[in-house]
């Protein structure tokens, strides 16, 4: 199963076996928090089934997404390096099985199978950049368009049509543009008499890939 994440693409069969008895398989539920930001962390996780959300917060509880990753994604990578403690918290939205690989096992893995550390070379760079990115569109864009921005980023083609890849609440979107849920719904509300989307219950349909970034 491990085929068919990223990281590992690239190792031999004799490889992956190695990593793959390396790693201990989790099972989590639905609604559980994972791994907590400020904690020393020195795991990497695989997720093999289910979906998570990666999220910084504060003291009062506000939050905001940084990514939602599904099967064939990995966290905590970089406390496979460093294990210092961790930049953000991650919590599951559906019940998840994890492939856990601890830094003592990483160790034995980059001396028995050294091309194990290209894939987490190319995990850390997609991981600047994804930030890079969120940082440029928090900073130029105003709500609108990062809510538009957001709406594209994750939208995928299914079936002839475009759609955003993941049901979103209008409290998910607010946490991943830093902003109101009210005005999240606005937004939505005017892109759909716009006749830019359709949004039923949690589902958006975007029908003109060029959304506009402003009312």
């Amino acid at each position: 199963m491990l085929k068919n994440i990223p990281l590992f693409q690239g190792l031999s069969d004799d490889d992956l076996k190695l990593v793959t008895d390396m790693t201990i398989e989790k099972q989590v539920p639905k609604n559980s928090v994972v791994i907590t930001e400020g904690e020393v962390g020195d795991s990497l996780y695989a997720i093999m089934s289910g979906r998570v959300k990666v999220f910084i917060g504060d003291e009062e509880g506000r939050e905001i997404i940084l990514k939602m990753l599904g099967p064939g994604d990995v966290f905590g990578e970089m406390s496979l390096i460093d294990r210092q403690p961790r930049s953000a918290s991650v919590s599951t939205l559906e019940p998840c099985v994890f492939k856990v690989l601890s830094h003592s096992s990483f160790e034995i893995c980059l001396d028995r199978a050294p091309r194990i550390a290209i894939g987490v070379m190319n995990a850390l760079a997609k991981r600047l950049r994804d930030a890079d990115r969120k940082i440029t569109t928090l900073a130029l864009m105003d709500v609108y368009g990062r809510v538009a921005h957001t709406l594209l980023e994750l939208a995928v083609h299914s079936n002839g049509k475009l759609l955003v890849g993941q049901k979103l609440s209008q409290q998910d979107i607010a946490n991943m543009v830093g902003a109101s849920r009210e005005m999240v719904n606005r937004i939505l509300k005017d892109l759909s008499e716009r006749g830019y989307i359709t949004v039923e219950s949690k589902s958006i349909t975007i029908h003109n890939e060029r959304l506009p970034v402003s009312l």
